[in-house]
């Protein structure tokens, strides 16, 4: 089955309104993953001419949001969580290795967080991963990606403060 941007937001309203909690962030998960699979959709909202992030659905009135991100070289990134929110990461092309962290140290008074690696795994396409609040992550592309992902909440209006990592 194809699905449209707005069959996709109005799938993901529907779940989470009748279940906002991690149970109906599963659900949203296997759909990003069915919605991976639609080849018009990843064509239509992954093209080349999309930013590393583009907002393509905020909910008005849940304030989860869809975006779409193309990298189209390497990249790096520090140790982060998403602070009071959660997020899916939906590979559509290339992959992404993940790393997760363990807090040593919060941050605080101007000072970044300390985080301690767990494990790394790779997000394959067609692979979708939830991080719940407080799960600490980086992902590391070494080359072109593309990717859906959901916050529960728009992060560019959240503040959030920086992790460094540690042996």
């Amino acid at each position: 089955m194809g699905y449209s941007l707005e069959q996709f937001s109005s799938e993901c309203r529907r779940i989470l309104k009748q279940d906002p909690g991690v149970e109906g962030r599963k659900q949203v998960c296997a759909l990003v993953q069915q919605v991976l699979k639609d080849e018009d959709f990843i064509n239509t909202h992954l093209g080349d001419d999309v930013p590393e992030r583009k907002v393509l659905y905020e909910d008005p009135e849940l304030g989860f949001c869809i975006l779409g991100h193309v990298y189209h070289g390497a990249k790096d990134s520090h140790p982060h969580d998403h602070g009071p929110s959660w997020a899916i990461y939906g590979q559509a092309r290339g992959e992404t290795v993940m790393t997760d962290y363990e807090p040593v140290a919060r941050p605080g008074e101007g000072k970044p967080g300390k985080a301690r690696r767990i494990k790394d795994y790779t997000l394959k396409p067609g692979a979708a991963y939830l991080y719940n609040e407080g799960d600490l992550h980086s992902p590391r592309r070494d080359g072109p990606t593309r990717l859906i992902r959901i916050e529960g909440k728009n992060m560019d209006k959240v503040q959030r403060f920086p992790y460094e990592r540690v042996a």
